[in-house]
């Protein structure tokens, strides 16, 4: 089997094969650009899988431009091939940071420029959301904007040119303490302790709850234009949410797809109104004001078979055929390993004093995740740096 072509990673999968969406759903967190081959779209492509696999019918199998293959691999292997840093060099550090996003990274820019040794612990990965964003206007010091991208880039080498450590591909599970010092456990077993904790995890998209949302999540059903949108190249594709990341990303996803359509709840967008400026200069994308998603229809074989929508002013009921939906309708705080024993808001964002400290003493919060932040990369930054 030869080399994929371009040096891009090819993996072949199916929408049915668990593995195969979990292994998506990783690639997406680390932004690591692939190529899927389908294999119920492709079916000739089963003879591939067959030579790479001597015969057997094995996925997901995926083959890296060095030639090496990798076949049904756990998140640990697919991890180690792709070079992550999965454990950190030593058990005890001064401060230890959750999240790798503005807030995060800042606040290990500063705590080890003070001679502090720093951990950052990254589920996903650099930069967070941050990362994911196409393009950054409003980010100070860039008077020509910055690839989101680009920017969580120059703040990784920025904190590693401090001596960082970052250890990516962990999920944290918990805190606790013993005495003065604060432990953070992780999905893999590990325990590491600290003498300060900031909790930097950030937000991540709203589902809509609907019937059949759930089902096609990374298959038709995406909140990550960054990621996914390549996938929709010259085909039809529906936004869910009229807000600045729902204009944002449109302005992205227009780059592949013939046709962009946006919903919007409300009667109006919310969207800045620089960004319903650009957005009216767009050909290819339509904004709908007032429409209620009510349904995604799902084949037998876990595609999307239409989208069951209510006009809110009409009270027209249609089905819609896109070919994709990308939903950006708002963020929910990463706070689940916390609630128990962190304070939290009424919506899970984490409660803090003045000085961002939260309920337990040593364990701070900034950026999204915390209750009162005002969801902006800047400001995330400015809480990092306090």
């Amino acid at each position: 089997m030869s080399n994929p072509a371009n040096g891009i990673i090819r993996m072949y999968g199916a929408n049915w094969c668990s593995d195969c969406r979990r292994a998506k759903q990783f690639f997406g967190e680390q932004r690591v650009h692939y190529e899927y081959v389908d294999l119920d779209q492709q079916p000739d492509a089963v003879r591939d899988v067959e030579r790479i696999n001597n015969g057997m019918r094995s996925i997901p199998t995926i083959v890296f431009p060095d030639g090496s293959i990798l076949v049904e691999p756990s998140n640990t292997e697919l991890a180690a091939k792709l070079g992550l840093n999965l454990e950190a060099s030593q058990q005890f550090y001064d401060v230890i940071i959750v999240g790798s996003g503005p807030a995060g990274l800042t606040a290990a820019i500063y705590t080890s420029r003070e001679g502090l040794s720093t951990l950052v612990l990254e589920k996903s990965g650099i930069g967070g959301q941050v990362g994911l964003t196409r393009y950054m206007e409003n980010f100070p010091g860039f008077d020509q904007g910055v690839n989101g991208a680009d920017l969580a880039d120059r703040l990784r080498r920025q904190a590693q040119r401090f001596g960082v450590e970052i250890v990516q591909a962990q999920q944290v599970t918990g805190l606790s303490t013993d005495g003065a010092y604060r432990l953070v456990h992780t999905s893999a077993g590990k325990e590491y302790c600290g003498g300060a904790v900031l909790l930097a995890t950030g937000s991540h998209y709203r589902r809509i709850g609907v019937p059949g949302e759930s089902k096609l999540i990374g298959i038709n059903v995406h909140f990550c234009a960054t990621c996914d949108a390549p996938f929709y190249r010259d085909k039809s594709v529906y936004v869910i949410g009229g807000g600045n990341s729902g204009f944002q990303e449109s302005m992205h996803i227009c780059q592949f797809a013939s046709s962009v359509t946006i919903l919007e709840y409300q009667p109006v967008c919310a969207a800045s109104p620089i960004l319903q400026e650009k957005i009216s200069d767009c050909p290819r994308v339509n904004v709908m004001c007032n429409q209620d998603v009510r349904e995604f229809l799902v084949t037998k074989d876990r595609k999307l078979d239409g989208v069951r929508i209510v006009d809110r002013t009409t009270g027209e009921e249609r089905i819609d055929h896109p070919d994709g939906v990308f939903i950006l309708i708002g963020m929910d705080p990463n706070s689940d390993p916390f609630v128990k024993t962190l304070e939290t808001d009424e919506k899970g964002f984490l409660l803090t004093k003045d000085n961002l400290e939260t309920s337990m003493a040593g364990v701070f919060a900034a950026g999204d995740v915390r209750s009162g932040s005002t969801k902006q990369a800047a400001a995330a930054a400015g809480e990092g740096a306090t």
